[in-house]
């Protein structure tokens, strides 16, 4: 794994809030936080209800940014902004492996017909640094 590959999963390993953009039906777009992390390919996963407005969303149109990385003003060192495209799933093995106890008070376990997993793949990771005004950019294959 490469150094700036590293340091982005460093930032993004934890679940933390983050902000989502996806595109509304009239083509606006629409922010929201959920609660997501990434895995060391740096995939980012979050859980939404399948009935959702952002499913919709991302069924129409996939792609999506997400902001992610400060958690807090007084430790806040590294940002990630993360160009992707997303997929809507409901296969038993991520909703399985997303699954945390904490998700119950919004499900009633992972095989909840209304739980699903948001699975973006990034096509652009900026990793922006306090002090620094030029992120760094890393790309898959690149």
């Amino acid at each position: 794994m490469s150094d700036l590959k590293d340091r982005i999963y460093e930032v993004s390993k934890e679940m933390q809030l983050s902000n989502v953009a996806t595109i509304t039906e009239d083509g606006k777009p629409w922010v929201r936080y959920v609660m997501g992390k990434a895995d060391r390919d740096l995939v980012f996963r979050f859980c939404t209800y399948l009935g959702s407005r952002k499913v919709s969303q991302i069924r129409k149109n996939p792609n999506v940014q997400v902001t992610l990385g400060v958690t807090s003003l007084e430790t806040a060192k590294n940002w990630l902004q993360v160009q992707g495209i997303a997929e809507v799933s409901t296969e038993k093995s991520e909703r399985e492996s997303f699954w945390t106890d904490d998700l119950q008070n919004y499900f009633s376990g992972p095989e909840d017909p209304d739980y699903s997993v948001i699975i973006i793949r990034p096509s652009k990771i900026e990793l922006g640094t306090m002090g620094n005004m030029t992120p760094e950019t890393w790309e898959p294959g690149g």
